[in-house]
């Protein structure tokens, strides 16, 4: 065991790096896929009950805690491309011809839109998932305890919890895809 972390403490060669690499982006790929699947069906869920609701509720809240979640789906996306992206580098750094691998800077690089991606999709996350707490929570505190409740706009609705679904998951995603991307990018600058 303390021959794998001393591995880990020295500038990695190119071949296992390769390895390495190859190895986090395909995992990267499927975890973030598998979330982001999560997050656009109960995105999809949240949308068709919103707008098949008999009685619409104005609730701006809900609103942009959606639209957030919308965002954070999008830069998802390019996050999910961007592990392929990572694959195709890793398979190119694997390759025997030196000419058409890719340089240090270019690794670098891309590993540094990664983790910015990431950042920028985890405070989109955490702006969307605190609008929709504040929401449920105003519709619970306007609840009165162990009486029947008579006014809509203060029921919690499944809706309210599809949309903090999507945006806990989007939460996780971004920080699985940006741990990953501050992983091999310190181990590469080290």
């Amino acid at each position: 065991m303390l021959d794998n972390l001393e591995s880990l403490s020295h500038p990695p060669s190119k071949r296992q790096f390769a390895a390495t690499f190859r190895l986090v982006s395909r995992i990267s790929f499927w975890v973030q896929l598998a979330f982001g699947a999560v997050s656009v069906i109960a995105l999809s869920l949240a949308w068709f009950s919103r707008s098949n609701l008999t009685t619409q509720t104005n609730n701006a809240g809900i609103g942009f805690g959606i639209f957030l979640a919308i965002v954070g789906v999008i830069l998802l996306c390019f996050r999910v491309y961007w592990a392929l992206h990572y694959r195709r580098m890793a398979r190119l750094l694997q390759t025997p011809n030196a000419s058409i691998q890719p340089r240090k800077e270019d690794v670098i690089k891309a590993l540094r839109i990664g983790l910015i991606v990431s950042l920028i999709g985890l405070l989109i996350g955490f702006l969307a998932s605190e609008a929709t707490v504040a929401v449920i929570l105003g519709k619970a505190l306007a609840q009165p305890q162990g009486v029947a409740v008579y006014q809509r706009e203060n029921v919690i609705r499944s809706l309210d919890i599809f949309v903090m679904l999507a945006n806990v998951n989007l939460i996780g995603v971004h920080l699985f895809g940006g741990v990953t991307s501050l992983g091999l990018l310190y181990w590469l600058e080290e």
